[in-house]
């Protein structure tokens, strides 16, 4: 029964250690969100400052994966080139080594978890504050005091279960001085990673395992795993990227690639690296009272002799992911092209992948529309009806991209959210329910002309249709403005007034045509069932533009009038 206990309460310290780690990661992620993002587009210029700018964002966190599959979702929200995406994962692998000096430094020597009891009392007011910022900074403590919690508690039931020497007993049937012996440490470190999701956590049980002195598992067959955790790290990439575009798999292959390119460069020198560690912790850095300091510093070293190897190659890098993935077959207009179900790295940074999505959504309204204004003069009835299919097949796509953005946005609100990303999402809502009502719009006029190619023997009169065209450039302009509007980011301010203009005119023409058709009618200038068709068109265009102004309003965060 002991066991058992014993079994389940070392499960369960390694389950507080990552739920740990996530809570902190989240709470600094939407404590500095926009910051982080700022930060990653400011500062990905250049390959170099890529570099550094991993190192500060995953030391920062604490999780190289959640850096990686945040830098994938930029890619493949378009944020991001893959270029600059190659820089950052390089700087990640450096900065996630923090954890493991960190650990080395007061994880085993110094009961941090009577620290992190009163810690919890520090971030109790925090978490029930009804200020985000507070909040998230709550979830940072408790995060911080959780992975301490569970380091502690892990290293406590590691030793109840006497792992020391069931690790030595599997450990005394196989080979110390061979060299597949690495290979095989190297195989289990990644292994151990892909399941576990987390190469902290594998890192810190590494390093307590080193730290008990254990037969047969000395320096060497510590350092093989923790090349064989970097392998397994980019496993979370990986799974991130299977739902994403091309781009987005391509950064997640960059990843894996550079982490098996670094291993296996190292194993070719892995004896003399391993001395190498050893005379600089012991010589120079004068800490051979501390052997798990050698382990961190071998860690340190592989990540970073990894990058300058390979930050020189970051075109070549690029071109040979490229080429491993091509470029598919361009996507139909019923793809959506930045959000997938893979990519709820965090809620927050979720919203950019949507905010591209939704502009997206209204370069298709107005290629929509286009198609529509194209349909006047079109002489041949096989012509007209290819136009008016692919309208119909638009009309489609603003159905289903609707209720995919929405319902990716109900996973994303059903995270912990802060006060602005809410009013975001709801934002987002009404935007996509305004975008689908246009290509509705849309649809009926076309539907309109339709019929009217199919039941009206006469054709508009020159001045009818010098007027339908009139109106529809005016909605056409307007569309293009909202595409603008869509396309720039959250937060800055949006001049509106040239979209409140267009619409008061088209207003204004819409009445003014629906009179002058009244009394042509009166006059008998046409029939009446033209006259109807014809200001069913105007109709649906003064309708259509209603849904764009309420679109660039509500991008704008005003109400409408």
């Amino acid at each position: 029964m002991n066991l058992i206990i014993n079994i389940f309460s070392l499960v369960g310290s390694l389950a507080l250690f990552l739920f740990g780690m996530k809570t902190m990661s989240e709470g600094l992620e939407k404590f500095a969100g926009d910051r982080l993002r700022n930060i990653l587009g400011a500062m990905t210029k250049n390959r170099v400052m890529g570099v550094f700018t991993g190192i500060f964002i995953t030391a920062l966190i604490q999780s190289s994966s959640a850096t990686t599959v945040m830098v994938v979702s930029f890619v493949n929200a378009g944020l991001m080139t893959l270029a600059q995406s190659i820089g950052v994962i390089m700087g990640a692998n450096i900065g996630t080594t923090v954890t493991a000096w960190i650990i080395s430094a007061v994880g085993f020597k110094v009961n941090i978890a009577a620290f992190a009891i009163p810690m919890l009392a520090i971030g109790m007011p925090l978490i029930f504050s009804g200020k985000s910022k507070r909040k998230s900074i709550g979830e940072f403590v408790f995060g911080f005091s959780f992975l301490f919690m569970g380091l502690s508690f892990l290293q406590e039931a590691a030793t109840a279960l006497n792992i020391g020497d069931m690790v030595a007993g599997m450990l005394a049937h196989v080979p110390q001085d061979s060299f597949f012996t690495i290979l095989l440490f190297v195989i289990v470190g990644a292994l151990v990673t892909m399941l576990v999701q987390a190469s902290a956590a594998t890192m810190a049980i590494t390093l307590m395992l080193f730290g008990m002195n254990i037969p047969g598992f000395g320096f060497e067959q510590a350092a093989a795993l923790a090349m064989g955790q970097n392998i397994g790290t980019t496993i979370t990439a990986f799974i991130a990227s299977l739902t994403a575009n091309t781009q987005a798999r391509r950064a997640a292959l960059a990843h894996m690639f550079f982490n098996v390119f670094g291993v296996v460069a190292v194993l070719i020198v892995f004896y003399p690296a391993c001395d190498a560690i050893s005379w600089l912790v012991t010589d120079v850095m004068h800490g051979g009272n501390n052997p798990l300091y050698k382990l961190s510093a071998f860690h340190t070293a592989f990540n970073i002799v990894n990058t300058l190897l390979l930050i020189w190659f970051v075109p070549q890098i690029e071109q040979f992911v490229c080429r491993v993935l091509p470029e598919k077959e361009k996507d139909g207009p019923e793809k959506l092209k930045f959000i997938s179900a893979g990519l709820l790295s965090t809620a927050e940074l979720s919203l950019l992948e949507a905010r591209k999505e939704i502009a997206l959504f209204g370069e298709r309204c107005l290629k929509q529309f286009n198609y529509v204004m194209s349909m006047h003069n079109v002489e041949k009835n096989e012509d007209f009806e290819q136009i008016f299919e692919k309208v119909k097949k638009y009309e489609w796509v603003t159905d289903n991209m609707e209720y995919e953005i929405a319902h990716y946005l109900q996973q994303v609100s059903e995270g912990r959210l802060s006060d602005d990303a809410k009013r975001q999402v709801q934002r987002m809502l009404r935007e996509v329910d305004d975008l689908e009502s246009i290509g509705d719009c849309a649809f009926n006029i076309a539907r309109t002309l339709s019929r009217k190619r199919t039941n009206c023997k006469e054709h508009f009169t020159d001045e009818q249709l010098t007027n339908i065209q009139v109106m529809e450039s005016l909605v056409q302009e307007s569309l293009q403005i909202m595409v603008e509007v869509l396309n720039q980011p959250e937060g800055e301010g949006h001049d509106i007034h040239l979209s409140i203009s267009l619409e008061n005119e088209i207003n204004r023409l819409r009445t003014f045509l629906r009179d002058e058709n009244l009394q042509m009618l009166s006059q008998g200038a046409y029939d009446y069932q033209l006259g109807a068709f014809y200001i069913d068109a105007i109709n649906g265009c003064e309708k259509l533009a209603d849904y764009v102004l309420n679109v660039v309003q509500c991008k704008a965060r005003k109400t409408r009038a």
